[in-house]
């Protein structure tokens, strides 16, 4: 019988599934309880400091938490970071360049997020370009590599049964992010990573979809054995048609 096996100590979380035990590390298993919570001293880096501040504005401009037409206000946002509100400052100046939020002079500045539209062309783009990622990660992945995958799999079957939606969702961002780095392409990943976080709300409403979830354990597993029988025809085939149904299944939903 399947079971959770707590590591806490060494910041794996396990299970045993057929006499085999998988491990995955607590914060891809629990990054839904990270608190965003930055404390600022003499110890780091300034540009630091500034990205970190910065990527989790970002973050909750993505998973939803600051909603668009939400306005950002410096103050509150460094208090609830603990920073000062220069680094802040510095964040909404680089989200403004990204479109993720419009600043009027001297007055406030608002969440645009990201509307439909976007998504539609974030999946224009990105069904060319990830099928070219799994052509390349099928030529270029590595055995560990390989072998991250597999047990992305397991675990992602394993949340399934108990109907835990949130580790899903993560494990899903993993078992990408392991097919962008296989490409060794620094270009295809940034872009292809950007475009997976820009998408998180509508991955979360077509993995909340009935049924949705099985399927797409089925469609990982065919990518996942293409690309380790080196097929990258197949492989590149199969994340096109994966991205359809997902596209498919947001419509729908």
């Amino acid at each position: 019988m399947d079971s959770i096996l707590r590591e806490v100590q060494n910041g794996i979380e396990c299970f045993r599934k057929v006499g085999k035990i998988y491990c995955i590390p607590l914060y891809i298993a629990h990054m839904s309880e990270e608190e965003n919570v930055i404390y600022e001293s003499d110890s780091i880096d300034k540009s630091s400091l500034r990205e970190r501040v910065f990527q989790t504005i970002r973050q909750s401009i993505l998973n939803g938490k600051y909603k668009s037409g939400d306005t950002l206000r410096e103050s509150a946002i460094a208090n609830e970071l603990n920073v000062s509100r220069t680094p802040v400052r510095e964040a909404i100046r680089q989200l403004q360049l990204e479109g993720l939020v419009h600043s009027i002079p001297n007055k406030e500045t608002v969440v645009c997020g990201i509307t439909e539209e976007d998504v539609q062309d974030i999946f224009m783009v990105r069904g060319k370009l990830e099928g070219i990622a799994g052509r390349l990660a099928a030529e270029r992945i590595t055995e560990e590599e390989l072998e991250k995958m597999e047990e992305i799999l397991e675990l992602t079957e394993f949340y399934a049964s108990k109907g835990d939606i949130t580790k899903l969702e993560n494990l899903d961002h993993t078992f990408h992010d392991v097919i962008y780095n296989a490409t060794k392409s620094k270009i295809i990943k940034q872009v292809l990573s950007d475009f997976h976080m820009y998408i998180q709300q509508a991955r979360k409403k077509s993995m909340a979809t009935p049924g949705r979830v099985s399927l797409l354990i089925e469609e990982h597993r065919g990518i996942y054995e293409a690309i380790k029988n080196r097929d990258g025809d197949k492989a590149e085939e199969l994340i096109n048609a994966h991205l359809k149904k997902v596209i498919n299944n947001i419509h729908l939903s």
